[in-house]
């Protein structure tokens, strides 16, 4: 089996945004298209090839360490949103009340994507997920603002729900209505977990 397996499974770019400064304000600024670099979207503030660590990973670096970006972009599904909404009873989410980058439309169980699946643009554009977004206060605040009473129940409509970060692995342009490739990494689970130390010592 290879690496990667190419699927039939595509997605279509609906949304693409971009976030200037998350921490003045989280709200994404709409594109029509958007050319994808090493370090992600230009003028993307979760842009760039490095970033400091943050508290996701605050058991293997102390906090502001230097490490790779693999949290350049991220991605949500339409489906995903739309169930968000519902549950926080409300007609819509916008996609830029959330800081996305991109929303796509088409593929089931988006926010499950596993780790190391890829989704290529007809440009060569190429994405690498790394893994699960998790939900946190900062969109919490926006919904808030624009729809009082609604952004406390954000993080608990939004488990399991808010998509998956990205990082890109190859250049090129994205567009509204392109239609993105999913390809899968071509092995099992891992079961390590259902091992005893014992028996995976003598392997």
């Amino acid at each position: 089996m290879p690496a990667l397996v190419p699927t039939d499974i595509t997605a279509r770019i609906t949304w693409i945004g971009r976030v200037a400064d998350s921490a003045a304000d989280l709200r994404a600024e709409g594109l029509n298209a958007a050319e994808l670099t090493f370090g992600g979207i230009a003028g993307e503030c979760h842009g760039g090839e490095t970033r400091l660590s943050c508290s996701r990973v605050i058991d293997l670096y102390p906090r502001g360490t230097v490490i790779r970006n693999v949290r350049q972009l991220s991605i949500l599904s339409a489906e995903d949103m739309a169930e968000i909404a519902a549950a926080m009873e409300l007609e819509a989410l916008p996609p830029a009340w959330l800081g996305a980058s991109l929303v796509l439309e088409g593929i089931a169980d988006f926010s499950h994507l596993p780790p190391s699946a890829r989704l290529q643009a007809p440009s060569g554009a190429t994405l690498t997920v790394d893994m699960q977004n998790l939900p946190c206060n900062l969109p919490a605040r926006v919904i808030e603002r624009e729809q009082p009473g609604h952004g406390r129940s954000f993080k608990r409509a939004a488990e399991g729900r808010r998509g998956v970060t990205a990082w890109v692995e190859r250049e090129g342009r994205i567009a509204l209505g392109d239609r993105l490739r999913l390809f899968l990494p071509g092995q099992r689970g891992w079961r390590g977990m259902e091992v005893p130390a014992t028996e995976a010592a003598e392997g």
